[in-house]
């Protein structure tokens, strides 16, 4: 018999999100996660992949896929300090060094594992972590694992940022500090200051870390943020997807040789995982060569997005102050967004309405993720819809 005070618990908290319109409805997905989606036996055009570049229908990965299965099986079968790394491991982690010009890296289960893994192995509770206020929930919760004294610092605030170091630095109560940053911030699409923030990591010796989920594949030719603004040299610890842009599963921390030693005999989910299987190892491989020999899925990822940027600002949407593909429409009403959202999946698009507390109060948006797949003729199409409902519901 289940517990009384758990089902009561439960019971009422899920029932308080459902009145305030913050319950979650998951849709299953009856298609690959391609630029046209089908739900419900619905075709939708898909603007709420992560899949940039559309990689993760690409048929050389499949192929690569297949192929690894076919000589290594479905699983690696143990952690990676045991027997569970194999050689498709090694020709991963040599490849994304090469792409991130560093001198090694190390692969994770996910980009998630990868902030709850390098933050804890690397920092404790004599430390201090700068964190900017709109990071990823996965580096708040890899900063709290370890123990560190967590230090907000206003979004993208170089003089708040430098102050909060200077103030940390002179107290003298810290053995080590870092600075933590998002390489592109995923609800509004801007990007970090990375040449001001190694400014300040410099005169203040912080350790910089940047988790670049959204920006691999999309800025510096594809090889991410840092790259784009030719910091590879300068930033301590480069964090990476390979289930975004790179189309599959997974993470990587990218670094000096020393810090990958490191994190391979320090960080949890490395020594207490199952590792990546064969499959995934293999495509994330040739996604990474695809990606280093044309600059072809980038470009087009690019031509579209401004696309579909200048089609939605023509028709008179807040699209608010985006460097990226990520491209939201900001509403402000909750419940406005949440009805504009479904009235988008009835005419035929698939765009997730985002509603405090992932973004604060009044900022409700539905975000868009134009890629590399979508045509121009779908993009015309979606523009027609947003025109329609925007009209309706008198948000434009």
């Amino acid at each position: 018999m289940s517990s009384k005070t758990l089902d009561q618990f439960l019971n009422v908290n899920l029932e308080e999100l459902k009145g305030k319109g913050l319950y979650n409805i998951i849709d299953p997905l009856e298609s690959a996660n391609g630029p046209v989606i089908k739900i419900n036996g619905k075709e939708l055009i898909n603007l709420s992949s992560n899949n940039y570049l559309g990689l993760a229908t690409d048929d050389r990965l499949k192929k690569a896929a297949e192929e690894a299965i076919s000589q290594f099986g479905v699983g690696a079968g143990a952690v990676r300090t045991i027997n569970g790394t194999l050689k498709l491991h090694v020709e991963l982690e040599e490849k994304l060094a090469e792409f991130k010009q560093t001198e090694a890296a190390i692969a994770y289960q996910s980009g998630f594992m990868c902030n709850m893994a390098a933050i804890s192995a690397v920092m404790d509770n004599k430390d201090a972590i700068l964190s900017d206020e709109l990071n990823h929930a996965s580096i708040i919760d890899g900063c709290r694992l370890s123990r560190a004294k967590i230090i907000r610092f206003n979004h993208s605030d170089m003089e708040d940022l430098r102050a909060k170091a200077k103030k940390a630095k002179e107290s003298g109560q810290f053995n080590k500090i870092m600075v933590i940053t998002d390489g592109v911030f995923s609800m509004d699409g801007d990007i970090a200051k990375l040449p001001e923030i190694v400014k300040i990591a410099e005169e203040f010796d912080l350790f910089t870390y940047v988790d670049d989920a959204h920006g691999s594949g999309v800025l510096g030719g594809g090889a991410g943020t840092v790259k784009h603004f030719g910091l590879s040299d300068k930033i301590d610890f480069q964090i990476g997807t390979l289930s975004k842009a790179i189309g599959v599963v997974g993470g990587y921390v990218a670094g000096k040789q020393n810090l990958i030693d490191w994190l391979k005999v320090r960080s949890r989910p490395f020594l207490f995982s199952t590792s990546l299987p064969p499959a995934d190892v293999a495509a994330s491989t040739k996604a990474i060569e695809i990606l280093m020999d044309s600059t072809e899925l980038n470009e087009r990822l690019w031509e579209n997005a401004n696309y579909l940027k200048a089609g939605l600002e023509r028709l008179g949407f807040d699209i608010g102050h985006s460097e990226t593909p990520i491209t939201p429409c900001i509403i402000g009403d909750e419940v406005k967004t949440q009805e504009f959202s479904k009235r988008l999946y009835e005419e035929g698009v698939y765009a997730k309405s985002i509603v405090f507390p992932t973004v604060p109060q009044g900022t409700g948006r539905v975000r868009n993720m134009p890629s590399a797949a979508h045509t121009k003729e779908m993009l015309d199409q979606a523009l027609s819809i947003y025109e329609k409902a925007g009209k309706e519901l008198g948000i434009i």
